[in-house]
């Protein structure tokens, strides 16, 4: 890109979350061999969304514009052109979005399509399809730090910003080497921070089924006192038990709603730092 003249500087940031293996001796390597690379080494595993903030940080003061990317080589470099295009125009936000999911199972597609349809009932304004590549202006990226949160969702974050944004299209590739350190586990936390994050819908939803519990009690309570009267026996034992577990599970339900709510909050007023930096290759341009 710099040689075809369309950007006249850049630079290329890694961030070492905490790998075990020899990540961070090649990082070292590869900035002595190359002067616009810069690589941080995070004390400790602080998590994806944790360690591309240490990123975007930097970037927001020593950048005009930031590319953010996973290092599994499956998003498409080729569409970084067309991102830098958007950005000439006055676009401060341009997404990567994957056209489809052929290099995944059956089972990560299934996941996938109800994770965004959940984003998207849940109003969280998740593009569809995209993960965490993107472009953002320095105007971007300075709007997302005054986000104070400790609890990241990035792809909620960037798009309740609000400023002008596009959307590039590309193939991704399957995994170049390496297995995938995001287990269903992961993805399932990262979609529950999602929802709890940037929604209360399922709050709304615990006032709902509430409501409806009491006016179906309600009903029962009206049904019961007319057979009384007409002398009719009412069966008592499964429908009791049936009741009972079914309301106990629903308070379950909700007790655990609440209590994801009321733990971000114990996270937030902590107001721990985010991450530490142990390590910073010698080149790092101040």
């Amino acid at each position: 890109m710099k040689a075809s003249g369309q950007i006249d500087e850049g630079n290329i940031l890694y961030i070492n979350d905490g790998s075990q293996d020899r990540t961070w001796e090649m990082i070292e390597k590869f900035a002595q061999e190359n002067a616009y690379v810069t690589g941080f080494k995070l004390a400790h595993n602080v998590g994806h969304q944790q360690a591309l903030w240490a990123g975007l940080e930097w970037a927001a003061v020593h950048a005009d514009a930031a590319v953010s990317i996973d290092a599994d080589l499956q998003d498409d470099v080729e569409v970084i052109p067309q991102m830098v295009d958007f950005y000439r125009k006055g676009i401060d936000v341009v997404y990567g979005v994957r056209k489809e999911r052929k290099t995944d199972t059956f089972f990560k597609r299934t996941t996938a399509l109800a994770f965004y349809s959940m984003m998207h009932a849940m109003n969280t304004g998740v593009v569809y399809n995209h993960a965490d590549f993107r472009l953002m202006s320095q105007r971007a990226l300075q709007a997302l730090m005054a986000f104070p949160e400790r609890n990241l969702f990035l792809r909620g974050m960037v798009s309740a910003l609000g400023f002008p944004s596009a959307q590039v299209y590309y193939d991704r590739a399957e995994r170049f080497a390496g297995e995938s350190k995001y287990p269903l586990r992961k993805m399932l936390a990262f979609a529950l921070d999602g929802i709890t994050s940037f929604s209360i819908r399922p709050l709304q939803f615990i006032t709902l089924l509430g409501i409806l519990s009491l006016l179906i009690s309600f009903g029962a309570i009206v049904y019961g006192i007319v057979q009384y009267f007409d002398d009719n026996t009412i069966a008592g034992w499964t429908s009791l038990m049936i009741s009972t577990w079914f309301i106990g599970g629903a308070i379950l339900v909700a007790c655990g709603i609440v209590g994801e709510y009321v733990g971000k909050i114990y996270v937030e007023v902590k107001r721990r730092p985010r991450y530490f930096i142990d390590k910073i290759t010698e080149n790092i341009r101040k």
